[in-house]
């Protein structure tokens, strides 16, 4: 059972969530809270496994009250935002001071139903999620790795990643030199936070990276991320990679889906193409990254020991369509040393 305590100043929002989560036999709702004082005091007493929380409440954000809970009690915390370019942008500075997650509160964008479900998925899957004390105030910036690119290549990196890897992703993309291959990422996370996310890691990086737009090249120095509303696609015109944005159905439980993107990758880019998979929930991406494998990518994944949640990674491996498992301060490197070495398939 896990236990749940949501902290949220709106009670209607406390309303909704407690009752939907109850609709769970998995999870308790063992109290809620208005501001992150009353929080403080019901964590002491409840003793919940994991939190849901606000960024925007009275008395103290909910950012602040993250970075002393992460610094005195480190515990599972889901940030539950508003869905604006705002929100996007503090939630992202949650996540850098060791939020789970984050996930949109219902409204116009969000029927409360979709919201439940993958806001039960994302409670279950923090609950068994490693949980690191942090420096009060926030984390240490990462160190990027001196990487050399000895010669230009055409190769198409495609990354997938979910609960986690924000983290994960800066710290793969800050080890990409400026002549590193195009790389094209789904992270699952919602509208606006996928673009306030590019924003910043393009300030942090020596590639460009951006949110994709619909017919974005594919090109040496830039990473496209899709957005989080719509399917993002590889696609091949002549000897130019571009990118195709698509609406439509979930796939795998995620739009954008990263199996829709490793599939498309296979299909382009096949020998191509170099594929990893990271920290995250479920099994998006598992099927895809085999695919890329079957058409001869060399594929990759975050090993366990350095993921946050090792769910999208384990079901990868053990479909059997990854070469190479590896910690994540290691992937950079790899995907490196794969894109610049003409023998990188026969040695697999």
């Amino acid at each position: 059972m896990v236990r749940v305590l949501i902290v949220d100043d709106s009670a209607i929002v406390r309303q909704i969530l407690g009752r939907e989560l109850a609709r769970d036999s998995e999870i308790q709702v063992v109290g809620t809270a208005p501001d992150p004082y009353v929080a403080r005091d019901k964590i002491v007493e409840l003793k919940p496994d994991v939190i849901t929380l606000d960024i925007e409440m009275p008395r103290m954000d909910g950012v602040t009250f993250l970075k002393r809970l992460m610094y005195y009690h480190p515990l599972p915390v889901i940030i539950v935002s508003s869905l604006t370019p705002r929100g996007g942008r503090v939630a992202l500075e949650a996540l850098d001071a060791g939020a789970i997650d984050v996930i949109c509160k219902p409204g116009t964008a969000y029927s409360v139903g979709d919201m439940s479900v993958e806001l039960i998925d994302k409670i279950k899957a923090a609950s068994h999620a490693r949980v690191n004390r942090r420096k009060e105030g926030g984390i240490e910036p990462s160190v990027r790795p001196n990487h050399a690119m000895t010669c230009t290549t055409n190769k198409v990196v495609a990354i997938g990643a979910s609960t986690g890897g924000t983290q994960a992703l800066q710290s793969v993309l800050m080890g990409m030199p400026s002549g590193s291959p195009g790389i094209l990422i789904v992270q699952h996370m919602p509208e606006h936070f996928t673009r306030a996310f590019a924003e910043r890691l393009n300030t942090l990086c020596a590639i460009q990276v951006k949110e994709a737009e619909d017919g974005d090249s594919v090109i040496p120095g830039r990473a496209i991320i899709a957005p989080g509303s719509r399917h993002m696609l590889l696609r091949r015109s002549g000897a130019r990679y571009y990118v195709e944005l698509r609406d439509g159905p979930l796939v795998s439980r995620h739009r954008p889906s990263v199996d829709v993107l490793f599939k498309s990758v296979a299909r382009y880019a096949g020998a191509n193409a170099i594929g990893a998979i990271l920290t995250g929930m479920g099994a998006d991406g598992a099927d895809g990254l085999l695919a890329m494998k079957q058409a001869g990518a060399a594929t990759i994944a975050q090993d366990e020991a350095s993921c946050v949640v090792f769910g999208m990674p384990r079901e990868a491996i053990a479909r059997g369509g990854v070469d190479h498992v590896l910690p994540l301060d290691r992937i950079a490197g790899k995907i490196l040393d794969l894109a610049t070495s003409p023998f990188a398939a026969a040695a697999r």
